[in-house]
């Protein structure tokens, strides 16, 4: 195994940081880390924003409820970006195929991939320094604010952050599905197929949570998803992204 497949394998979201701070210097690799992301058409369809400011961290916490907003060493957020291309055209208003382009289903989804790879580049360089990372989604609790604390202009949107810094605890590793139930070979295997792995990981991730160094509890992937699902979640992030002028058409 090279040294590259053991950080990814060796991957866990960690969510205590000490007080320790990042260099200039890492900040520069890990952000032209990203940016070495693959891209569709060169578009680089996404904006990186690092969080520095105290007051904007405790904004942003009151919105995520996650302390790693404000602890870690640095905070990056990442956007889909379509505001570069859209001011490219001088007169898009009068050039309704840019603009239909633009705003298109296809485009956004172009927008949210671009942002989503230059981000795990980010995370893989990070974790390759032997920091820690942890994902938060949960700053679309209220995309909004969220949006208005950036001061993202038309075709941005606010994706996620991502908290970094040297880890103050080592939770232990998440077992994932099965290989079977997740790589299928040229066509799309019935979910009666997948059942026997999914019953085999429910039995795997009771047992982790069951014995896992802290939060303990009695739980299976399955009613996990069912509660997760059963419960609307975010639905004001549809009408929020085609305020933006992306995802219209």
């Amino acid at each position: 195994m090279n040294k590259t497949i053991e950080t990814l394998k060796n991957h866990r979201s960690v969510r205590k940081f000490t007080n320790e701070p990042l260099t200039d210097h890492q900040i520069k690799e890990i952000i032209e880390s990203a940016q070495c992301a693959s891209t569709s058409s060169n578009v680089m369809a996404y904006t990186i924003i690092g969080v520095t400011d105290s007051a904007l961290k405790q904004n942003l916490y009151e919105i995520s409820g996650h302390k790693h907003v404000k602890t870690s060493a640095h905070l990056l957020l990442f956007c889909a970006d379509l505001h570069r291309i859209h001011q490219l055209e001088e007169n898009p208003d009068e050039n309704p195929d840019y603009q239909n382009n633009l705003e298109s289903t296809e485009q956004f989804m172009v927008s949210v991939i671009d942002a989503t790879l230059a981000s795990q580049n980010a995370a893989i360089a990070a974790e390759s320094m032997g920091l820690g990372i942890c994902y938060l989604g949960s700053l679309r609790n209220n995309i909004r604010k969220f949006n208005d604390l950036l001061h993202l202009p038309q075709h941005v949107i606010p994706l996620f952050g991502l908290a970094i810094g040297y880890p103050d605890h080592q939770p232990d590793i998440k077992p994932r599905l099965p290989m079977e139930a997740i790589y299928h070979e040229n066509t799309y295997r019935p979910f009666e197929d997948q059942k026997s792995y999914i019953q085999k990981y429910d039995e795997t991730i009771t047992d982790y949570y069951a014995s896992r160094s802290s939060n303990n509890r009695i739980d299976t992937w399955t009613n996990q998803m069912k509660r997760k699902f059963a419960i609307p979640t975010r639905m004001e992030v549809s009408s929020f992204v085609q305020e933006k002028n992306m995802n219209r058409k």
